[in-house]
């Protein structure tokens, strides 16, 4: 049965996170950054390193959210470098937008509503695809991971930033606590949603992470599926090829 933000609500995953993110939103970017200690950031910076080779000058950023890994991803881009940025919520997307004008942005990033398991892009129309804190809340992982090899061009490269698992002692009980326990009293406390930041730490322990992830990739189609964790593997850069 899927993860959902809300028990007792008999819509689907795709409506329920939709939701969710409409109702947090105006405090998205506070929590992230309050909640990881600023970490977040650096895993941005480090997720966009991984482009700098490439130098993509058309890129896709599925699951956009407020567009901040949109904006990083111009560091390492092509100087007319553009970037598409979808999301299945209109909330967060609002954020975006008055995020790009205040950066002056508007012109090199364009956000769109949109469903990453069906995707209005031609295939092969992107050189870089990538995702940020998004994958796990597809309702069809493999579906929608499908659809960004569709639209990346041959040769392209995938760049995924997730949570995941860390598996030393004591790491990974000091890490299930403070997520079970810590975060979403914080959360709740902020956001004012009862339920998404419960829900962030159940669908982190529902993805699957690390080899298994790699090897979902590779059953869709992506060549040179990698792996890099991140701090203590609280997070990880996966990567891949068209």
């Amino acid at each position: 049965m899927a993860v959902v933000p809300y028990k007792d609500n008999s819509a689907d995953k795709k409506s329920q996170v939709a939701q969710m993110f409409n109702s947090i939103a105006g405090k998205y970017d506070f929590l992230n950054h309050f909640l990881s200690a600023g970490t977040d950031i650096y895993w941005r910076r480090k997720a966009v390193d991984e482009l700098k080779e490439l130098r993509p000058a058309r890129i896709l950023d599925i699951a956009t959210g407020t567009a901040d890994f949109a904006i990083e991803t111009l560091r390492t881009a092509a100087t007319d470098a553009h970037v598409t940025g979808v999301d299945i919520s209109e909330g967060m997307l609002e954020v975006g937008r008055r995020k790009l004008a205040a950066k002056g942005l508007g012109h090199r990033i364009q956000l769109e509503l949109g469903d990453s398991e069906n995707l209005p892009f031609k295939d092969g129309e992107f050189d870089a695809v990538t995702a940020s804190f998004g994958v796990r809340n597809f309702a069809h992982l493999e579906a929608g991971l499908a659809e960004m090899r569709r639209v990346l061009r041959p040769g392209g490269k995938l760049v995924i930033l997730e949570f995941s698992k860390p598996t030393a002692f004591p790491l990974k009980q000091a890490y299930n606590f403070y997520f079970r326990r810590v975060l979403p009293v914080f959360g709740k406390l902020i956001s004012k949603d009862n339920s998404a930041y419960t829900y962030l730490p159940a669908s982190v322990q529902a993805f699957p992470d690390g080899s298994d992830f790699l090897a979902i990739l590779a059953k869709v189609g992506f060549k040179e599926p990698a792996w890099q964790p991140l701090t203590f593997g609280i997070s990880s850069i996966y990567t891949a090829h068209n």
